[in-house]
């Protein structure tokens, strides 16, 4: 394996503030999920009236995950051929922009339009960060701050659902301010991060040799990425109408917001073990971590009342938090630099349309079984047919991430072919 500073620029060693600045900006998607969700209830009664609103209000969660998976593998493309930092930095300023604009709408439609640009926004923010984190870091390095990206945008999820909550209380606008705060992190990326170049020294914008997408053996991953967005986010996009449905008044956003907190809470300790974990169990910590969701959500059908609820939705988070870094070392962590950035932008892709889906396919389960948290349950009874396949799949299975050194190579037989 190719060490750090072969991986980018020669005069440049990565250390801990490029992987905070990193991290911080990953944590940016999760605040488009999640920050408003306390106060969907809220909105739910304030759009009332509007013909669809209950499907178009999750939508202001949802549908920025679509234009994620819509463009992310665009600028996954942009990412391989002019390169990662410039893409970030406008993304970031942009984000911040049409991130704030809700707070002085009223008009659903309007909101629905400005959450498309945040969505476009996004793809570019976690498409770059995901691939600088594989880019500047290698070995064990690179699996700890995989699993740091899992641990941090987790804990955020919990403080900014906690921020929410309490901005909450003062009308469904306040909240939206909060996305000023990718102008934070942007100003010190300027001046922090680097344009990274592969180990033969060229940049992506430089490079002669366009190599093909490894679709063989991540066609299979990538599907499996879908389903695992779509799980990922059914406790995170659905828990407040879970609360509420318990018995908890919709304008309670603190009891709301505490209980989506836990459940974020238990995604990060997850996130936490992972790289301990995964030293054991390796791979095969994906069909785990798909039946720790699957024991959570069973656990939410069969005891909905708050207490169960809350139960179910820590075990099911916890999952989660496994999850996210072994979905990413599968599928992004074994590409050689010519085709990570766009490799990186179809798993994002993948992982976030499956978060987009999750509010369609739940309402729908939802109508057909008469209730949410038969909804969710059958979700687990999925995940645990995952669980099942994915075990056996990768029974056996070890770690066969890239190495650079020999990226070239194996570019220019795939070619040949």
């Amino acid at each position: 394996m190719t060490s750090a500073s072969t991986t980018t620029h020669r005069t440049h060693r990565a250390g801990t503030l490029q992987g905070i600045l990193l991290l911080a900006g990953s944590c940016m998607p999760v605040l488009g999920s999640v920050l408003i969700t306390p106060v969907l209830p809220q909105l739910s009664q304030h759009f009332a009236s509007t013909p669809g609103s209950e499907v178009l209000v999750p939508m202001i969660v949802a549908l920025p995950a679509l234009f994620i998976a819509l463009m992310a593998p665009f600028a996954g493309q942009i990412v391989d051929r002019v390169g990662r930092k410039a893409l970030l930095i406008v993304a970031m300023v942009a984000y911040a922009l049409v991130g704030t604009a809700p707070a002085w709408m009223d008009g659903l439609a309007e909101i629905l339009a400005s959450r498309v640009l945040v969505g476009i926004c996004e793809a570019a923010i976690m498409t770059v960060c995901t691939a600088l984190i594989v880019d500047y870091f290698h070995d064990q390095r690179r699996n700890r701050y995989l699993a740091a990206q899992t641990v941090a945008t987790t804990l955020a999820a919990t403080v900014f659902i906690a921020v929410g909550g309490a901005l909450g209380g003062g009308g469904w606008h306040t909240p939206f301010w909060v996305y000023t705060i990718s102008l934070v992190i942007a100003v010190p990326m300027i001046f922090v991060l680097w344009e990274p170049r592969s180990s033969a020294g060229a940049r992506a914008m430089e490079s002669s040799v366009r190599v093909p997408i490894p679709w063989r053996r991540i066609g299979g991953r990538l599907l499996v990425s879908v389903f695992a967005g779509f799980t990922f986010y059914v406790i995170v996009i659905e828990v407040s109408y879970l609360v509420v449905g318990s018995g908890v008044a919709p304008t309670d956003t603190g009891v709301i917001g505490a209980v989506a907190a836990g459940a974020s809470l238990a995604t990060a300790v997850g996130g936490i073990l992972f790289a301990r974990l995964a030293r054991r169990f390796d791979l095969r910590l994906i069909p785990v971590a798909f039946a720790l969701q699957a024991l959570g959500m069973i656990v939410i059908w069969v005891a909905p009342a708050l207490p169960g609820l809350g139960v179910g939705a820590v075990v099911a988070s916890f999952g989660s938090g496994l999850l996210l870094p072994s979905m990413l070392r599968w599928v992004v962590a074994t590409t050689g630099f010519a085709e990570r950035g766009r490799v990186t932008g179809l798993w994002t892709a993948a992982f976030f349309f499956g978060q987009f889906l999750t509010p369609v396919l739940v309402g729908a389960l939802a109508a057909a079984a008469g209730a949410l948290p038969t909804a969710v349950g059958l979700v687990g009874v999925a995940a645990a047919a995952v669980a099942l396949v994915t075990g056996l799949v990768l029974r056996g299975a070890r770690n066969d991430e890239v190495d650079e050194t020999r990226a070239p190579q194996g570019a220019a037989r795939e070619i040949a072919r």
